[in-house]
This record gives structure tokens, sequence and C-alpha cells, in this order.
């Protein structure tokens, strides 16, 4: 909090600059609305201009006149510059149209807006209580001595069996509502902080990302330091403190387990009266799958900033390892040549005793190089032409939007056929997708194959006719 580091922060900081906008209103609602409330990570270009088009015609309506005289896509272009920094504007693999995705400053920014608004409850008993049990959970996370940790254990022993005998006296000391009240407000305000930093995760990634890359770029060591520095930690990723608790709370989310028990947990609490007249937000019922997908967005960007890092790096050993072996080919071709020659002439020469002097005024002027004129003419003769329809013909099926589809279908069962899944999300690649299923039930996803019984996948071709496929029965399982 120093003065010189606030005015840094003040000049350069996207979330404070986007509090100092003079549209900062029109952006902060605009934003909040498209990204936040529907928890959507990113959205296309055309997309997302539609939706700002909607969002100023309203405020025009309102307002009597035209307030915001740009186009949507300068608006959208001038948040995602490198002056602003509030979008960041990308292209996914495989796709031509630009999508943008918010940035975590932008998001701190509104949080911080948000907040502004008055509360009106207020808890702090729940809040003493986590201090507490984060407290004993470091302690005797830490605690060495085993006596230590026995006299605890059965010191908690003892306090459970005082309760179960409580309650079989029937006594039962129940919440208040406002202990109730208290505990949800807190639970639900973690659960959305929890959604939004995934991408201050994301961004912390790519950082880390940038920072590896150019030391690299800009390493002027030996090829064995850089093989120590670099290749001999296994992921620069995931063995960062942000990586290690991102990959363990993705173990604990992905656990079949754990996902009915906050689905039966979360359907306990919010039919409770108490809960029930706070008119809770109508996501948190299925908040757990709200992570899931912002997980698996984050999961996918670390993948593929560790794909590219290890190409990155096996590329630059690569060009030192062909760089070695040329030297050393052309070593050996010299040698070969001079073998059994015998060298006569002088070991050292020199031209001339004295050194060539060369006057500036002696050089020439400089005479541009001849500019060619290339004009666009038909060229005569008799040729045939190349066909190029294999170049277009290549098929990719995205693995990963298929085991979207089959969790989007296991969300309200615990098991689904193959025809289930296919008759949600009809086949559009004919049987290379098919190909893609079978693989994921057999590597990727908890599944079952039943030999014995057989399951007809019917889908219909680019030319309309209607194409079957008989596979053997597959369930794929939470």
């Amino acid at each position: 909090m120093e003065y010189e580091q606030l005015l840094l922060q003040r000049r350069n900081h996207p979330a404070w600059r986007l509090l100092a906008a003079d549209n900062a209103p029109m952006i902060a609602s605009f934003l909040h609305r498209s990204f936040i409330v529907s928890n959507v990570r990113t959205i296309a270009r055309q997309q997302l201009s539609s939706l700002l088009d909607d969002h100023l015609y309203h405020l025009h309506e309102t307002a009597g006149e035209i307030i915001f005289p740009k186009p949507a896509t300068a608006y959208l272009d001038d948040w995602a510059s490198d002056d602003k920094g509030w979008l960041r504007k990308y292209y996914p693999p495989g796709q031509d149209e630009a999508h943008f995705d918010l940035t975590s400053s932008t998001e701190m920014a509104i949080d911080w807006l948000n907040g502004l608004g008055k509360r009106a409850f207020i808890g702090t008993e729940s809040r003493l209580m986590t201090v507490f049990d984060l407290l004993h959970q470091i302690v005797d996370g830490t605690e060495l001595n085993p006596r230590v940790r026995i006299a605890e254990l059965q010191r908690r022993k003892a306090d459970i069996d005082a309760e179960i005998a409580q309650i079989a006296a029937g006594r039962l000391d129940l919440m208040e509502p406002t202990q109730v009240r208290e505990r949800f407000q807190q639970m639900s305000s973690t659960a959305r902080e929890l959604l939004s930093d995934f991408r201050a995760v994301d961004q912390n990634f790519r950082s880390l990302d940038r920072s590896v890359r150019e030391q690299i770029a800009t390493w002027d060591g030996s090829k064995g330091q850089l093989l120590e520095e670099i290749f001999g930690r296994r992921d620069l990723i995931a063995d960062t403190d942000e990586g290690k608790s991102f990959r363990a709370f993705w173990d604990l989310l992905m656990s079949p387990s754990r996902q009915d028990e906050l689905s039966a947990l979360l359907a306990k609490v919010l039919a409770l009266e108490p809960v029930r007249a706070m008119a809770p937000d109508g996501r948190m019922q299925r908040i757990h799958y709200d992570w899931l997908e912002a997980g698996e967005v984050t999961q996918r960007t670390v993948a593929r900033l560790s794909e590219q890092l290890r190409r990155y790096l096996d590329d630059q050993a690569w060009l030192e390892n062909r760089r070695i072996m040329e030297l050393m080919r052309g070593i050996e071709q010299k040698a070969l040549a001079l073998r059994g020659d015998i060298d006569e002439r002088a070991f050292m020469e020199i031209d001339d005793p004295a050194p060539s002097v060369a006057l500036p005024m002696d050089r020439v002027l400089y005479t541009p190089p001849f500019k060619p004129k290339i004009t666009q003419q038909a060229i005569e003769g008799e040729s045939a032409p190349i066909p190029a329809d294999a170049l277009f013909d290549q098929v990719y099926v995205d693995q990963l939007e298929l085991m979207s589809n089959i969790r989007r279908v296991l969300q309200n069962t615990r098991q689904a056929s193959l025809g289930t899944v296919v008759a949600a999300h009809p086949v559009k690649q004919g049987l290379a997708e098919l190909a893609t299923y079978l693989k994921l039930a057999t590597h990727d996803m908890q599944s079952a194959i039943d030999d014995e019984r057989t399951e007809t996948i019917e889908w219909t071709d680019d030319a309309g006719k209607l194409r079957k496929a008989t596979l053997p029965l597959i369930i794929y399982t939470l």
C-alpha cells in the first residue's frame, strides 16, 4: 500500500482502469450479465456482439437518447485491447472466429462493485467457527508426537460418545434459524467465490507458462544447464502450489461418491424452511456441476499449456542436437578427405605484411535493388487440374466435446447407454464419432461393455441417407 505502488496500479491494473472508466456502469452490467450470472466461460464474437447490441438498445430506450454511439464490435475490440485488458480475445484451435473470455481482473472489479450494496445479514459466528476448524486442521496435520495426536482423537471420541448418549436420552440440540441462515450464507458465498477463482487460476497458469517461455527464449547458457533447469522438473505447471491444489480439488470433485454426497447435502439444505425463506439462487442446486464445467476449462488450459511447453522445449533440444550432428559430420568428412595426404605447405601464411586501407569516400553510393513487377496473367497451355478434395475431407472428432455430452446425460441418471447419449446428442461425424465413443468407454471413462447384447445406432449422413450401426451394449456410469 505504498504511494508509488498504488500510483502504478492506478495506471496499469485493468480492474482499477475499469472502475475509473467513463462507461464503467454499462461495461460492468453487461459483462456481469453475460459471463458471471450465466456462468459462461467463453462466448463467440458474433454471439457476444449480438448480446451487446440488445443491451445498448435497452439502455438507449430507457434514456430516450443514444448515449453509446459506437457499434458493439468496436466496444468489444476496445475492451480486449492491451491498454484495457477487460476481455481476453483468442482463437480456439480449429476455429477461425474470435472468442472472448472475461479476465480475472475484470471479475475482481465486478465482485467489488457487487459488494457495495448493503448486506441485510452479516454473520460472524460461522466465520469464527471456520477459523477454529482451520487452526485445528493445521495443528493436527503437523503434529509429530503420536501421543498428542492419540490424545486429541480420544478427546474427540469422548465428545462424540457424549453426544450419542445425549441423543439416545431424547435431548436433541438443533440449530436456530439464525444459525442455519448464517451458515448457508457463508456456504453460498464460498461456493460462488470458488467458481470465480477459476479465471484467476487460468490467468496464473498462463503467466507461469509465459515466464518459462521467456526464460527459454533468452537462455544463453549451455545445453546441459538448460536440461538441468527446465527438463529436470517433471511438470512446470502441475508442480506449483496452485497446480497441486487444483489437482487435489479436481480429484476430489471427480469422485462419484463425492458428487452424490454434494447433491444429497444441497437437496436437504435447500429444503429447510429457514433457507427457503431466504429465496436462494436456483443455480445453487447444481453449483457442483458449474464447478465441473469451469474446472474442465481450466483442465484443458493446463493440458494445452503443458503440451505446448513440452513441444517447445523438444524443438529447442532438437535444433541444438541437429547443429551438433552437422558439425560432427563435417569434421568426419574433412578427416576422411585428408586421410593419407601429407601437407607440405607452410603452416601459416599472410597475404601482406601491412594492412590494407580503405577510405570511406572510396565506397560507392547505395543503389536500391531492382524491384520486379509481377502481373497477374493466365498461363497458356494444356494442364490437368490438380484435385484438392483430399485437403477438405479431413475429419476431426473433438473427444472433449463427446465427454461433455456423456457427463450432461449422467447429470440426471447414474448410468446411460450409448444409444441414450446419441439420442440426446445426435451423431454428426458418422463412424469416426462412434469410434471415439468406444475409445472413451475403454480408456477414459467408467463404463461397462456387454458383448452378449447389442444396440443399433442410427444417424443421417451429409447426403441425407439413414445409416445404422450395430454395436455391443455400452453403458456409461458415474
